[in-house]
Formats: structure tokens, C-alpha cells, sequence
């Protein structure tokens, strides 16, 4: 699998704006929040040594600091806008973007053989209710995909039930998964 859909996926639709990428820009962003540095686990002094221009004085924090420090900065980003938007695709629902491998598990005389497809597909608010409520509850990777597979199985294979009764979807090796709220 080279993409996965995953929580980091659905967290990427909730911003407006890219997280800052360099260690720098993150550490000056941990600068202003209240509890500056022991966020992080060191101290307010610290932090500015990994920030300073000048060589000499310059320090860079560990691996251990870099993801505490990755960890903080998405939790804190854009706090306001990721409710806002995590309300609206719960009410209005989201489009997913997907290229996966499908396979079916349908009546006998279908074809059952899995293909890789190529899928964008509005799904209403109570998918996103409920990939919001599993990923809340600590539910793996596994078990969204779980979610999405049936989503996309009764809007896009059964045409919201209109057709293909019975048939179950078997949604494999995601090469890419992306949301957009509408």
C-alpha cells in the first residue's frame, strides 16, 4: 500500500492551511503557546537555543523532541477551523476521492474478481459521523476502511440501494484516499 486512508487523511481535510513543515517554523509556532517549552518537555531556554540565528549557539532538538514537538503543533493547529469543518462534512457530508482495489463478494453468477478503480463519490454526513466517532474512539486504520468500503459500497456500486442487492464490497490495497469537504 502506498497511500493508506487513515486518520491523517480525514485530519488534512479539517485544515485550511498546511502545517508548518520545518523544524524551525514549528519550534517559533510551540514559542507562542502558553506553556511554551514544557510542552515539549524542556525548557523556554532551550527551545530558544534551537531557534537562534546564531551558529554558535545554535542547538537542534533529537529525534524524541522533533515528534513531541510534530505532535504538538498538530494538535494545537487551527483548532477553531478543524471544528468548524468537522461540523459541516458531519452535516453536509464530504466527497472521497479513492484509487483502490475492489473486489466483490456477490451472488453467483457475478464476477467477483477484484479491480483496481478509480472512484470520487459524495458520501453523507453519517459516514463522517461515523469515521469521526471510530477515529475518537482509538478505532485502527482498519476498521475506517471497514467504514468507508460499505459507504462507498451502497453509494457507488448499489446506487443507494436501487441496485446490486446483496453484494458485499472488499476495498484492498488503497494506492491513494483523499476527502474534500464540500
Amino acid at each position: 500500500m502506498r497511500n493508506r486512508v487513515n486518520e491523517q487523511v480525514l485530519e488534512r481535510a479539517l485544515r485550511t492551511r498546511p502545517i508548518p513543515s520545518s523544524i524551525e517554523s514549528r519550534l517559533r509556532l510551540s514559542r507562542f503557546y502558553p506553556e511554551g517549552g514544557r510542552s515539549v518537555g524542556v525548557s523556554q531556554r532551550t527551545v530558544q537555543r534551537w531557534v537562534t540565528k546564531k551558529s554558535g549557539a545554535r542547538r537542534l532538538p533529537g529525534p524524541v523532541q522533533v515528534r513531541t514537538i510534530e505532535e504538538a503543533v498538530l494538535a494545537r493547529w487551527q483548532p477553531r477551523i478543524r471544528a468548524r469543518r468537522r461540523a459541516q462534512e458531519e452535516d453536509e457530508g464530504f466527497v472521497f476521492h479513492t484509487r483502490a482495489r475492489f473486489g466483490f463478494a456477490a451472488p453467483a453468477g457475478s464476477s467477483d474478481d477484484p479491480r483496481v478503480r478509480w472512484i470520487t463519490q459524495d458520501l453523507p454526513g453519517e459516514v463522517a459521523r461515523e469515521l469521526f466517532a471510530a477515529r475518537d474512539a482509538g478505532a485502527g486504520e482498519q476498521q475506517q476502511t471497514v467504514i468507508l468500503a460499505r459507504a462507498l459500497g451502497h453509494a457507488y456500486f448499489r446506487e443507494w440501494g436501487h441496485r446490486a442487492h446483496g453484494l458485499h464490497i472488499v476495498f484492498n490495497e488503497v494506492e491513494f484516499g483523499d476527502f474534500v469537504i464540500g
